[in-house]
């Protein structure tokens, strides 16, 4: 016969489990009372209280639970942890909630736990996974076993992964926003010192971003050094959310926010006179959201033109170029090709006192002390052109536009280097001769091509050859190939190949350097242009003046033996 219940409103406040045990006679009515008020003056879950109590034991409550409740019962330590799914729960979720996910077939997914009446558990598993969920009962003593197996494990590779602590500080950038909801929960300190870790990793070894990559059972990170992604780390993929949620809180971005994109930015303090900035942007994936982090070094911009890798004829026509006093100068080539920091360098060259200098960037990507940088906001309303329209009101002697899009900003652009402006800005185009008929194409009129633009670089980036090189033999029917002249191979000089050291890690390059076509804009060449000529004509008379293509720029490199043969047949075409 059940047990009486002490009056309704106890019995109906106390959890599912007490009223089970309550109405099966497994416990009296002072008992299910007197268990209930010490949960909850302890802040304990029921089950927690009753084990302690010594009412009944783990595994005769395993097996009342699994009969009352009609659920299968298992023995957790006949489980393989291997052969659990990986991440089908969150881990906060899993911990919190004290459940394990033993298996998952299509839409239905088996879940281990030791109290049954804990439909709030159920019920989120159900909404996060969207999967139908099959409780099966489990010894509470052994789940908890089992959960902080699974945690220490998460904490002891991150730990493993950390090594020596490395203290960094990061610059508290103003905002009047709010602190995110959340905010102070990131604070987790394994997952602060592993970023800091690899932030610190990324540093050292020069990369120019880092990714964070989610997938169904693996999480990667990824470094790209010299232009070649590394997988740098595998951390536990149950860090991904903590992870990317404490970069959000370091970019000023929303973390509860997980369905579209977001971009930010965060910086790094080395030093008193020495930080780092990172331009961080997010992406929803199948299995989370992918975090890039690009490494904006102000340094690089302040390395000076010759560290860029122009031949000495390449440079003197560059800066006799960025040196008049109006005319438009375009940087070309692909993402990732060094643009930026060429444009960075030619501004930093003429950035005097007596020059007015403003730029229009999505974003500013390295801050130049006495340069005017505004970010375009096109939310907000401020565009490429109405920043430049902005910045003609300015008294400016230079200009620069972070790209040119469309042609409205190209026009307002070529009419500020018609009007006595100097005007800097980037095309991706695979060539300087594509570049002229890439602005005809926009609906640029030739006459304003031919009479503004004064000159054109593209450029590429390519592997410098690490210290510990050697000589290669190459057949001469190759290097004839590749574009060597024969008169050029006079056994003059010799090619070399990467090797391997600890000084680039093994892989036979260290740094980059640029190959580069510098392509002045002649009488001849403007006589094409208004003729509406195609870029096959315009690089056919740019050789005849003596302009390098990038290929012929590269080769030069191979035999300074500045880089490999393969290096520059892989970033160039002939």
């Amino acid at each position: 016969m059940a047990a009486a219940l002490p009056n309704s409103t106890a019995a109906t406040s106390m959890s599912g489990l007490a009223r089970a045990l309550l109405q099966a006679g497994r416990l009296s009515a002072p008992q299910a009372e007197a268990l209930h008020k010490k949960a909850g003056a302890e802040k304990l879950p029921f089950i927690d209280a009753l084990l302690a109590s010594g009412a009944i034991d783990a595994p005769g409550l395993a097996l009342f639970c699994a009969e009352t409740f009609g659920y299968p019962l298992l023995d957790l330590h006949s489980v393989d942890l291997e052969m659990l799914p990986p991440k089908s729960i969150d881990g906060k979720l899993m911990q919190s909630q004290r459940v394990v996910a033993l298996a998952r077939r299509g839409n239905k997914m088996s879940v281990a736990l030791s109290d049954p009446t804990n439909t709030q558990a159920l019920d989120q598993i159900k909404f996060q996974t969207e999967s139908s969920v099959e409780p099966v009962i489990v010894q509470h003593d052994a789940l908890l076993q089992l959960l902080a197996s699974l945690n220490k494990s998460a904490e002891q590779s991150i730990s493993d992964m950390i090594g020596d602590e490395q203290e960094i500080q990061f610059a508290e950038e103003e905002s009047s926003a709010a602190p995110e909801p959340g905010a102070n929960e990131i604070e987790d300190a394994p997952i602060v010192k592993f970023l800091n870790k690899i932030l610190m990793d990324a540093v050292n070894m020069g990369a120019s971003d880092i990714h964070f990559e989610p997938f169904e059972k693996f999480y990667r990170i990824r470094l790209r050094v010299d232009g070649v992604l590394r997988e740098h780390a595998q951390p536990p993929v149950s860090i991904k959310e903590k992870l990317v949620s404490r970069i959000k809180v370091l970019a000023r971005l929303d973390i509860s926010e997980k369905r579209v994109p977001q971009d930010g930015r965060m910086r790094l303090i080395l030093s008193p006179t020495k930080t780092i900035d990172f331009r961080v942007s997010t992406l929803p994936t199948l299995f989370g959201e992918k975090t890039v982090m690009r490494i904006l070094d102000a340094s690089q911009a302040q390395m000076g033109i010759d560290a860029l890798g122009y031949d000495p004829e390449q440079k003197e026509l560059l800066l006799n170029a960025i040196e008049r006093p109006y005319g438009m100068v375009l940087v070309t080539g692909p993402t990732g090709s060094g643009k930026t920091v060429s444009l960075y360098t030619c501004l930093n060259v003429i950035n005097k006192p007596g020059i007015n200098i403003s730029t229009a960037e999505d974003p500013a990507e390295i801050n130049l002390p006495g340069v005017n940088q505004v970010n375009v906001n096109d939310r907000a309303g401020l565009t490429f052109p109405v920043a430049l329209k902005s910045f003609l009101r300015q008294d400016p002697d230079v200009i620069m536009v972070g790209e040119i899009r469309d042609l409205e900003t190209a026009d307002i652009a070529i009419k500020a280097a018609q009007t006595g402006h100097m005007v800097f800005s980037t095309l991706h185009t695979n060539d300087a001769p594509s570049t002229l008929t890439r602005l005809m194409n926009m609906g640029v009129a030739p006459f304003n091509i031919a009479s503004s633009v004064i000159l054109i670089t593209a450029q590429r980036l390519t592997r410098r050859l690490c210290t510990c090189k050697q000589p290669v033999a190459i057949l001469d029917a190759i290097l004839l190939k590749a574009g060597f002249l024969a008169e050029e191979l006079d056994g003059s000089w010799q090619p070399y190949g990467p090797v391997g050291c600890e000084r680039c890690n093994g892989g036979g390059y260290k740094g980059r350097v640029g190959i580069y076509q510098i392509m002045p804009i002649t009488e001849a060449i403007e006589k094409i242009i208004l003729a509406h000529g195609n870029s096959l004509e315009i690089a056919r008379q740019s050789e005849a003046e003596g302009v390098k293509s990038l290929r012929r720029s590269g080769l030069v490199k191979v035999r300074q033996g500045l880089t490999s043969l393969e290096e520059v047949l892989g970033c160039t075409n002939e």
